[in-house]
């Protein structure tokens, strides 16, 4: 694994509330060797150690990316929705960002083929072709575009399971993450200190509430993804 600086500064991270935990009453115990303090109540993240693990998650992401691997992207509440769809489509990653279809990995067929159709709609719509067709018909079937549309639109480009998936919460993408583990599919997870670390491949400690945190963070993961993909297209 390639290493690089990727200037992860403890001030900015505290700026973007990167360090505050979940009240202590909801903590994990696992979390207890990434948290420095307790204070009103609230755990503290030892920021040292994010910046420990966020480095280590971009030097992964960018040799990934310079592999030419694919990425998703998975944040489904709506702090981080906004977030997640920006921050992959600005690294040409697949993304999930509404609820999480499940079986989406696990059942990667069944998705397949409702990608084709998503695709086909999609075709009929731009062509015009929708517009040749009985009233009812042509209800009925945009209707089924805009349902495929938000559920499917981040993932309309993928044509195989990712190589890493980034979670932005554990606790509410746990179905996704499950599916990751059971394909044996690398994941990348923000844990807050109600979070289980064990569960993901590489855990990065951080507030995963708070908007400023989540941007933050997946600012530097893309950074990484985007440097990865520019050394890939360089090196073909």
């Amino acid at each position: 694994m390639t290493k690089r600086y990727w200037n992860i500064h403890l001030e900015e991270m505290m700026k973007a509330g990167v360090h505050f935990g979940h009240g202590t009453r909801k903590w994990n115990p696992k979390m207890a060797p990434y948290i420095s303090a307790k204070r009103k109540g609230i755990h503290i993240t030892n920021l040292t150690r994010t910046a420990r693990f966020l480095s280590e998650a971009c030097n992964l992401l960018f040799d990934a990316a310079s592999n030419g691997n694919q990425f998703l992207i998975v944040g489904t509440k709506k702090k981080a929705a906004d977030s997640v769809a920006r921050a992959a489509i600005k690294a040409r990653c697949h993304y999930v960002n509404k609820k999480w279809p499940g079986g989406m990995l696990t059942n990667w067929s069944t998705t397949e083929m409702r990608l084709q159709k998503f695709r086909n709609l999609r075709t009929k719509q731009k062509t015009g072709q929708l517009n040749h067709l009985p009233k009812r018909d042509a209800a009925m079937l945009k209707r089924q575009l805009s349902h495929l549309q938000r559920y499917l639109g981040g993932i309309k480009y993928m044509t195989r399971l990712p190589d890493i998936v980034i979670v932005v919460d554990q606790h509410e993408e746990y179905t996704a993450l499950r599916e990751c583990i059971t394909l044996g599919i690398p994941t990348i997870c923000l844990i807050d200190t109600n979070c289980d670390p064990d569960l993901a491949d590489l855990s990065i400690p951080a507030n995963d509430d708070a908007i400023s945190s989540i941007r933050f963070i997946l600012n530097k993961l893309v950074f990484a993804i985007c440097k990865g993909h520019s050394s890939y297209i360089i090196n073909l």
